[in-house]
């Protein structure tokens, strides 16, 4: 999971990289491109049982949101210093909370309602309405959150009866056909060597990232997993600071800093509640 989400950090720096030359949906469409090849192979070595499914629009709504969230993702890091936006992007645990709760009536305890609003308020922090300090464009990244969150929803309401292999199979296939439709009316063909080198190179390494994360969730419950997550605000600094010279400010950090360690927390809390349920089913 952690060598996953290191090379999506690096996924995230090549498409903040060609945004400036490239439209968003050309670099999200490259980007899904590489994990198609990734769940390709999975489907050239495993065969096509791992796209059985009781609930095929469900695992196509999902592909639907990954795409929205991708594309809003690229667009804001555009203008968004890397840090920033993986910063802000990790309020998308406290929206699975609330939404957990909303659509799926799961009981949330009064310290999970406190610890999604300290997160919330550690986003407004980060983002400082108002201020002038951060673009506007950061609230796409909230959006983006918001999407990916459903996109978790659907996911727990699919592990009950899919495999993680098949809906990330339906997930990879949906959102590159959803992609497609529009690329043609976007298309800038690449003139520069570095152009083609960052593409092709993106597109390999997300899909050998897919590869890494599917794996990962194949050993392992998620709830274990979930604080690796965390990282990639070490790697979206890190990657920021060596191509971009970008380097979060002092209340970013602070920022942050609240919103992993609620987030943990909250992570923390929903494995407590997910084992007592086991416990009482045993």
């Amino acid at each position: 999971m952690a060598g996953g989400l290191f090379l999506f950090s690096a996924v995230d720096t090549h498409a903040k990289f060609l945004s400036e030359t490239l439209h968003p949906i050309q670099i999200t469409w490259s980007r899904q491109f590489g994990l198609l090849m990734g769940v390709s192979f999975l489907l050239a070595t495993r065969g096509l049982s791992i796209l059985n499914t009781c609930h095929p629009y469900l695992q196509m709504g999902r592909g639907v949101l990954a795409a929205g969230s991708a594309t809003l993702f690229v667009v804001a890091v555009s203008f968004v210093p890397l840090a920033d936006a993986v910063a802000i992007s990790f309020v998308a645990p406290f929206f699975v909370t609330v939404l957990g709760a909303l659509i799926l009536g799961e009981t949330v305890g009064v310290r999970r309602w406190i610890a999604v609003a300290i997160g919330f308020l550690s986003t407004l922090v980060i983002i400082r309405p108002g201020m002038g300090v951060i673009h506007p464009a950061s609230v796409l990244v909230l959006f983006a959150a918001l999407l990916f969150a459903l996109r978790q929803i659907l996911s727990r309401k699919l592990s009950g009866s899919d495999r993680t292999i098949t809906t990330v199979a339906y997930t990879a296939l949906t959102a590159s056909a959803l992609l497609t439709v529009p690329l043609p009316f976007v298309w800038q063909t690449p003139v520069l060597g570095v152009e083609i080198a960052l593409l092709v190179s993106m597109a390999i390494l997300a899909g050998v990232a897919e590869v890494l994360v599917i794996r990962s969730l194949e050993l392992t419950q998620a709830v274990v997993l979930a604080p690796v997550h965390y990282s990639l605000l070490v790697w979206g600094t890190f990657y920021g600071w060596l191509v971009f010279d970008q380097l979060p400010d002092i209340l970013t950090w602070i920022g942050a800093a609240i919103i992993v360690v609620t987030g943990i927390y909250t992570l923390h809390r929903e494995g407590l509640v997910a084992k007592q349920k086991d416990q009482k089913s045993d």
